[in-house]
């Protein structure tokens, strides 16, 4: 547990100073765009959010030898594999100029040396048929940097609204941070658990008043090394389906699915072209929006919050079986499936304006803009 103190500690002092230095660092690491098609956002703040989960990252590996026994080595390692991931998602929210292709090359280039590094290689999907091909290294690798590629995506394709992707990954982190405890994986436990703690320092300044956003350098950070931990407790634990991970990562893999097949067989258009149809966006703009003044920068700022709270609650569908029945397969694809059927219903019925009466919110509450922030430039 010292894991999960210290990342906290860290996390939330270097974000304390992220923001508190902001006007010194605004004019490179604010979105000033709040006009874009995926922006929901009141005011601009500093979306270099990451750098703190990193760096709390770092800090945590690097001091655990002096309570623990292990050296850290596997954690260090799998922290270098991280680099290029981290590093392509920070440029971009830097310099807003590193495209999604850019990023998703590194996304892979950090996959394949943790393959090659730490053996990190899912070689089974519990599909015999599949399993049977993955034994070929180099399509067990091609398959795996595909895998964590994905999920590292994904991750950043959730994040569009206050505390709703770190929160969402802080509660698989703790599922997956479980079930190492119950195969005795000490290196996936102690990773999932200094995760947390370093997400957690960093909502505390996101949600429910956002002082920073976790930008895509920490998207793809925190992505990389949830999807790299999912990889290593099924590579290394022979009692661990393959359909946990899927289970309990459903949400961002079954969103980052749906808005493929929505755009480019729906819509005909390019996959990767950004659109305002998430399932978060729609409930945002159809379920937590009604009534809201546009012009009331406090309200916008709370019903921003309350989105993420509704995904939160869907996303349990996948992860709270997937936690208690990660050694058993039909549990596991009963729960994906359950989440999947969840979804596309709650999604269909969003679209033709019949969202359920339970979603609808029309409390208000006083927020102001905190320390650092800016107003929408006109």
């Amino acid at each position: 547990m010292l894991n999960l103190a210290l990342g906290f500690v860290v996390s939330f002092l270097v974000i304390f100073f992220i923001v508190r230095s902001s006007g010194l660092h605004g004019s490179l690491s604010m979105d000033h765009d709040l006009r874009g098609i995926q922006k929901n956002h009141a005011y601009a703040v500093p979306r270099i959010g990451g750098v703190g989960i990193a760096c709390a990252t770092a800090v945590t590996i690097f001091a655990q030898p002096v309570w623990a026994t292990d050296s850290g080595m596997g954690q260090l390692l799998l922290l270098l594999c991280a680099v290029p991931a981290f590093a392509g998602g920070v440029i971009e929210d830097m310099t807003k100029r590193v495209s999604p292709s850019v990023r998703l090359l590194c996304a892979l280039a950090s996959a394949l040396a943790a393959c090659l590094v730490m053996h990190a290689t899912l070689t089974r999907v519990d599909l015999p048929l599949v399993d049977q091909w993955l034994r070929y290294v180099p399509i067990g690798i091609a398959f795996t940097m595909l895998g964590v590629a994905g999920l590292t995506n994904a991750v950043n394709i959730i994040d569009g609204f206050n505390g709703l992707a770190s929160v969402t990954t802080i509660l698989i982190f703790a599922s997956i941070g479980y079930v190492a405890h119950s195969v005795n994986d000490y290196l996936v436990m102690s990773i999932a658990l200094t995760m947390i703690g370093a997400i957690g320092g960093f909502v505390l300044w996101n949600f429910p008043v956002p002082s920073v956003f976790l930008g895509d350098g920490g998207a793809y950070f925190v992505g990389f090394i949830m999807a790299e931990l999912l990889v290593l407790l099924i590579a290394r634990n022979p009692g661990v389906s393959a359909w946990y991970a899927m289970a309990v990562a459903v949400y961002p893999v079954f969103e980052t699915l749906f808005s493929i097949y929505r755009r480019k067989i729906v819509r005909g258009r390019p996959a990767g072209q950004p659109d305002g149809l998430h399932l978060h966006t729609l409930v945002y703009r159809r379920v937590v929006r009604k009534g809201l003044d546009a012009n009331n920068l406090r309200q916008r700022a709370l019903r921003n919050s309350c989105t993420s709270v509704y995904l939160w609650v869907l996303s349990l569908v996948g992860i709270a079986p997937a936690t208690f029945f990660w050694d058993t397969p039909v549990a596991l694809a009963a729960a994906t499936i359950a989440f999947v059927i969840v979804y596309v219903r709650l999604y269909v019925a969003i679209v033709h304006f019949k969202s359920p009466r339970w979603m609808m919110i029309t409390a208000q509450a006083p927020v102001v803009a905190p320390r650092g922030a800016e107003r929408p430039r006109h």
